[in-house]
């Protein structure tokens, strides 16, 4: 019965031991939950919005931020900007053809508070509100300048968006159209517009090069002919300046030769003109001509120089 009585008591001592452990195990661990959901830690680019009991009390972040068990909940909130996709979508223009459409859409966050408040599925509504829009958008544009005019559409999105999302306390920062996909027969009719534009300007190209060719031979032709005109306009007045100087030089040589004859006839006497008369009388005689004409004063020499020759010869008897 002792040794009995000793087991019974050791054993009650060892389950209480194990309850009390177990009480302070889930006091522990029920402190570590409370302290995991009553800390955060919140990075530079997000915000928490706090609301107590269900009423928003404010954003807090970043850093370190208590919040109350129980009472306190919080919704996290991305301040990063961020790029949306919206799949290809079918929309009418306003000349009644269906074309395909995509494009890429960025926003951010600039009141955390109505991104949380404001509206339920923020990514959903503003997918609708962008497929939405863009069908309206293209709804009033032509296909010619819905396909030329890529950075209006651009911009009158992001202006529409900006209106709709800005209550959500969202700001669209930019709105880019990746790729335009029109019917099949305007696919073909642009390519043989474009066949025909590349055929256009080949020719345009062909004949404003061959006008220039043209005029560009004339210009050589033209200078050619004025550098021409020119050198001949040069060579007659080099020509002309030497029949000037060659005339001039025989006009000098005659006149000095004139002087000169007549210098030394100044010296010439009867005689010596008879003497003269008589070479040339010997040359006319050698001559085979069968007729002769004298000058009148020929008879009148004759006479003088028979004269001298008599009173030469009475003088040297």
């Amino acid at each position: 019965m002792p040794v009995y009585e000793i087991i019974q008591d050791g054993g009650t001592g060892l389950f209480a031991l194990s309850s009390v452990g177990c009480v302070v195990g889930v006091l522990i661990l029920g402190a570590l939950v409370v302290v995991a959901t009553s800390v955060r830690v919140v990075p530079e680019y997000q915000r928490l919005v706090v609301l107590r009991l269900g009423r928003v009390i404010g954003q807090k972040g970043p850093g370190l931020v208590l919040l109350l068990p129980v009472i306190d909940s919080a919704r996290t909130v991305d301040l990063r900007e961020q790029v949306r996709e919206i799949p290809h979508q079918t929309s009418i223009t306003k000349d009644n053809a269906p074309i395909s459409i995509d494009f890429l859409w960025y926003y951010k966050v600039v009141d955390p508070t109505l991104t949380v408040v404001g509206v339920g599925n923020f990514e959903l509504a503003a997918q609708g509100m962008a497929t939405t829009t863009l069908r309206s958008v293209i709804g009033g544009i032509a296909l010619d300048d819905v396909l030329s005019q890529r950075e209006h559409i651009n911009q009158t999105l992001r202006v529409k968006l900006d209106e709709v999302t800005e209550r959500w306390g969202v700001k669209v920062t930019n709105v880019e159209i990746r790729e335009i996909i029109p019917p099949r027969d305007v696919q073909d009719a642009m390519n043989r517009q474009m066949s025909a534009e590349r055929t256009r300007r080949a020719l345009v190209t062909e004949s404003t090069g061959d006008k220039e060719a043209a005029i560009n031979r004339a210009e050589g032709e033209r200078q050619s002919a004025i550098l021409k005109a020119e050198g001949e306009k040069q060579s007659n007045i080099l020509k002309a300046e030497g029949e000037k100087q060659a005339q001039l030089l025989r006009a000098e040589g005659f006149a000095s030769a004139l002087q000169q004859i007549y210098g030394a006839a100044q010296g010439v006497d009867q005689k010596t003109m008879t003497l003269q008369y008589f070479e040339t009388l010997k040359a006319l005689g050698m001559s085979p001509a069968t007729k002769y004409i004298f000058p009148m004063e020929f008879t009148s020499l004759l006479t003088g120089f028979a004269s001298g020759v008599q009173n030469a010869n009475r003088d040297g008897k």
